[in-house]
């Protein structure tokens, strides 16, 4: 054994963990023991462990919780459960916790090493991923989905946007009339007959000055229409550079 491998064994009987010692000593392991699942947490935490073997049932934590812990935390720490009082329940519940074996009392020494060799046993890497995995991985494809519907809804509205300026500049001079037709009917039902004249010739002036207003926003709309539409392309398309 190239480097001493640190096992950790969590009994209440002071005697198993004699029992470890010995066996394991032998074989190059340095074995610390722990009391209780407190005493052993609180000992994963000061020092790295290669290996947890652990009791059952113990006063306080039992030695399933004290499993469930330890992989919670440290989840590439080999454990095995060691019980004299097993069942299947226990077995199903060590497995759903990620336990590397579960050993019934009595234990022989063959059964001691033969654990402790096959926990520590490397395990095997996961297959390398094909440059399609890789760039899948790299680009997800929800992230892609987004970005060409944030190009496509960008493509919609330059493609749409004549086309709503176009109405504008259509209901723009019908908006200006209809506003205009109101103005004067509002003046001729509440001026006098004296100031009517005046009044109805300023109204007529405004009518007839309203049609080349119009005519103005029809011509200058469009330019500031395409101006805008080509802020929004020039705008996404730096975002989409940036992006990549």
């Amino acid at each position: 054994m190239s480097a001493l491998r640190k096992v950790l064994v969590v009994d209440d009987d002071p005697v198993v963990g004699q029992s470890f010692r010995r066996v394991l000593s032998d074989k190059g392991y340095i074995v610390i023991t722990a009391e209780n699942g407190y005493d052993a947490l609180m000992k994963l935490q000061e020092e790295k462990y290669d290996l947890v073997f652990t009791d059952i049932r113990m006063p306080g934590m039992d030695g399933l919780e004290v499993a469930e812990r330890v992989k919670a935390r440290q989840p590439w720490t080999p454990v095995v459960i060691v019980t004299g009082y097993g069942n299947t329940a226990h077995e199903e519940r060590a497995k759903a916790a990620g336990v590397s074996d579960f050993l019934r009392k009595p234990l022989s020494p063959d059964m001691i090493e033969g654990s402790a060799r096959k926990a520590l046993l490397p395990t095997e890497p996961a297959p390398a991923a094909t440059p399609q995995e890789a760039t899948a991985i790299a680009s997800p494809a929800p992230v892609e989905e987004m970005k060409q519907g944030g190009m496509l809804k960008n493509m919609a509205l330059f493609l749409s946007a004549p086309f709503v300026g176009l109405v504008y500049a259509v209901l723009l001079p019908f908006v200006g009339i209809g506003m205009l037709a109101w103005i004067v009917g509002q003046a001729l039902l509440t001026q006098p007959r004296a100031d009517a004249a005046l009044r109805l010739g300023k109204i007529i002036a405004k009518v007839l000055v309203a049609p080349f207003a119009g005519l103005a926003y029809i011509v200058l709309l469009p330019f500031a229409g395409i101006a805008m539409l080509a802020w929004i392309a020039g705008k996404a398309l730096l975002g989409r550079s940036s992006a990549e």
